[in-house]
Parts: structure tokens; C-alpha cells; sequence
């Protein structure tokens, strides 16, 4: 006689993942299902240069607001700011990046950081890739014919692939 399992099937995870960035903030949102990985959508955050630099963050707040509760993930994943050469840049980088921190506390979604050097680790296995291979990882795990047009929505996508690459083995790097 076969029993029935009495385990719900495991729900399946909605994963969003964050490059941030003052003129373009890469979002990628994937869906856990078991052990499949599946692509849900991608896209960037832009602003306008010109635009007051307060306003341009507020602008990143609200449509990172507006993408959460539209898709309601229940983990988010950021890159986590690695090495800048140039200090201003650096500092509005990591000023876009607070505020994405902050839109997903606000929302009180578990958030999880990787560096530059985790991520291609996770979707390589080499810390050193290149960018080249990193982006022929995303289209084999999530199975997508083509990239997204922008290299940030792609990094997002490899972030959020990175944290179901973690959470699956129960390291957890929480801010």
C-alpha cells in the first residue's frame, strides 16, 4: 500500500534580484519551483542625469516600491558595492544602493548581498569569470533564448541566480 504524502508541495519562490546603480538599477525577478529556475521578468530603473540628484533617488524608491508590491518576492538579493575607481561614483552607487536596501526593509523582505566575485563564483564556479560566461549561465539556468538588452538587468538576473544558488545550500550572507 502507498501512503500519501501528508507534506504540502513546497510553494514556489518568487527571487528578486538588484544591481544598483544611480542612472540604471537592474532588477531581475525569477521563480523558485523545486528545483527549477524560472524567468519571470527583468529590466532597469533609469534616471535622467540632469535630474536633481535627491529627486533621482527618490525615483529609484519609488518604482523598486512599485515593482514589490506589483510582484510581491519573498526574497531579495543586491549586489554588494566591491570596487570603484572613481570615489564620486562610488559614493552615488552606494547612495542608490541604500535607498534599494531601505525600499525592500520598508516592504520586510528578507535581503541577502553577494559580491561581484560570490556571483560569478555561484554562476560559474570560477570567481574570475568573465562576463561573457556569466551571461551564457543566466540563458542555460533560466532558459531564455536571449539576453536582456541591458547588461544591468542581466547582472540582476545573475544576483537573484546567486541567491537561490546560496539559500539552496543554506548559507545565508542577511544584511
Amino acid at each position: 500500500m502507498i501512503k500519501k504524502s501528508t507534506h504540502a508541495p513546497a510553494k514556489p519562490l518568487l527571487i528578486l534580484g538588484i544591481d544598483p546603480g544611480l542612472a540604471d538599477t537592474g532588477f531581475g525577478l525569477i521563480e523558485k519551483n523545486g528545483q527549477k529556475l524560472k524567468f519571470i521578468t527583468c529590466g532597469t530603473f533609469k534616471t535622467k542625469a540632469k535630474t536633481d540628484f535627491n529627486e533621482r533617488l527618490k525615483q529609484i524608491h519609488q518604482q523598486l516600491n512599485d515593482l514589490i508590491k506589483k510582484f510581491k518576492p519573498g526574497v531579495v538579493a543586491i549586489e554588494q558595492l566591491f570596487f570603484c575607481k572613481n570615489v564620486k561614483t562610488a559614493l552615488q552607487v552606494g547612495q542608490a544602493r541604500g535607498v534599494c536596501l531601505l525600499t525592500v526593509q520598508q516592504h520586510q523582505l528578507p535581503c541577502y548581498e553577494y559580491t561581484p566575485l560570490q556571483i560569478k563564483q555561484a554562476l560559474t564556479g570560477y570567481g574570475r569569470a568573465e562576463k561573457k560566461q556569466i551571461c551564457q549561465m543566466v540563458k542555460i539556468l533560466l532558459n531564455i533564448k536571449e539576453l536582456p538588452k541591458s547588461d544591468d538587468a542581466t547582472d540582476a538576473l545573475a544576483i537573484a541566480i546567486t541567491c537561490d544558488h546560496f539559500l539552496g545550500n543554506k548559507i545565508y550572507h542577511a544584511i
